[in-house]
């Protein structure tokens, strides 16, 4: 029998950003015994579960759950609100994005791009007048969704979604709002009706603190009509089916039973710590990483401080290091995972995840790996971030 014994001591630090790790919490609730997924007491757990993550997307309107990952969900979004052939604007901020765009592509629409010019195109987050002035230079209203990423994983930059928001109002442009807060659910501040969202994608594995496997829709009552009258492709994904039975808990399919019973035990969590709460702890990790980059002399790959995520942050490395080989080092050397540059980034930076089952000395130990890294490679640093973040988060008390 073939044995892998990857980590055979302690705890590996998985500090890519997602999937997060997992509190025993949940992992001990997604070990219980499989129920029957028609019988009543499942009914009483998908009914449960959709109220709570009405809480969490903040959100009045119907939460749509598959047993997908985040692309399934995309897919979903687009499938159920468009049609073949239809114009869709979608604005790229970096890798996630721009698969995004891809998928649309291959499910046959027109899918425009919008994006910063040259070297700020990964670096920055959506620009609401780009949207706005594309929107009203399009007086035919052909263009029928836009597509933005509220938090982009392959860079850590936040974009302002009521921003765009109020920029297809400025338009008064008819167009869906898409967003894709994969990475951003329950770690970051998101407000789908608030923000005049149309559909919103998510999914199980990054803020809700679950292994991957749960992919999310939550649908305005606009994107509802218009599901009614797209005619793309559509069996798994359809809403139509899915909105019925789940008015008493249940699927038209066979749904992720123990993660049901994780993303459960996750809801009580995190409502039970309230969302602000758990946004300014993300806020505060954000922050005291971002210290300890500052100390080093490296840049953030966010080029906007105020559009920093809180659930990761991008570090850029010097000329001359591969930010990959670094990685290997790390991981090789002291057990601790990072995320990799991906697309353009590749081997130019690599992401520290500050989200998931992590506290300040969870940081600590993955910055030390880190810091032991980049001068096990030679990298001249300014500065010890691991300081840095010690004095950062001495001085600044966990959110009450």
């Amino acid at each position: 029998m073939l044995h892998l014994d990857f980590h055979p001591t302690g705890r590996h630090f998985l500090q890519i950003p997602g999937p997060s790790p997992v509190p025993d919490r949940i992992l001990r609730a997604i070990s219980l015994p499989t129920i029957d997924h028609r019988g009543p007491e499942f009914g009483a757990l998908g009914l449960k579960v959709m109220a709570d993550l009405q809480k969490i997307f903040k959100t009045t309107r119907p939460v749509l759950i598959y047993p997908a990952s985040g692309t399934g969900a995309w897919e979903a979004a687009l499938v159920n609100t468009l049609s073949a052939g239809d114009q869709v604007l979608m604005f790229e901020t970096g890798h996630f994005a721009a698969l995004w765009h891809k998928l649309a592509t291959r499910l046959g629409l027109s899918a425009e791009r919008l994006a910063w010019p040259g070297a700020s195109a990964w670096r920055q987050g959506v620009d609401a007048s780009m949207v706005s002035q594309r929107l009203a230079a399009d007086p035919g209203h052909q263009i029928k969704a836009v597509c933005v990423v509220h938090n982009e994983t392959s860079t850590g930059v936040t974009s302002d979604i009521a921003a765009v928001r109020r920029a297809i109002d400025s338009a008064a442009h008819p167009a869906l709002l898409l967003v894709d807060t994969i990475s951003g659910l329950a770690a970051a501040d998101y407000r789908h009706d608030e923000w005049g969202v149309d559909v919103t994608v998510s999914g199980s594995q990054k803020g809700l603190m679950l292994p991957p496997g749960i992919a999310f829709n939550a649908v305005s009552p606009k994107a509802i009509e218009a599901s009614k009258k797209s005619t793309l492709p559509k069996s798994f994904w359809a809403w139509d089916e899915m909105l019925e039975i789940n008015r008493s808990g249940y699927f038209p399919y066979t749904p992720n039973t123990n993660l049901m019973y994780g993303l459960s035990e996750a809801c009580d969590m995190i409502l039970g710590q309230g969302l602000d709460r758990v946004f300014r702890r993300h806020q505060r990790w954000g922050e005291g990483v971002r210290a300890a980059v500052r100390a080093w002399g490296l840049p953030i790959q966010c080029a906007d401080p105020a559009l920093y995520s809180p659930v990761l942050t991008g570090v850029m490395t010097p000329e001359g290091l591969d930010a990959d080989a670094l990685r290997r080092l790390i991981y090789e050397r002291f057990d601790c995972s990072l995320g990799t540059g991906l697309g353009q980034l590749k081997g130019r930076m690599f992401r520290i995840g500050h989200l998931g089952d992590c506290n300040d000395l969870t940081l600590i130990a993955a910055l030390s790996a880190c810091e032991m890294g980049l001068k096990l490679c030679g990298t001249p640093l300014a500065g010890s971030g691991v300081q840095a973040a010690m004095d950062f988060f001495a001085g600044q008390q966990a959110p009450a």
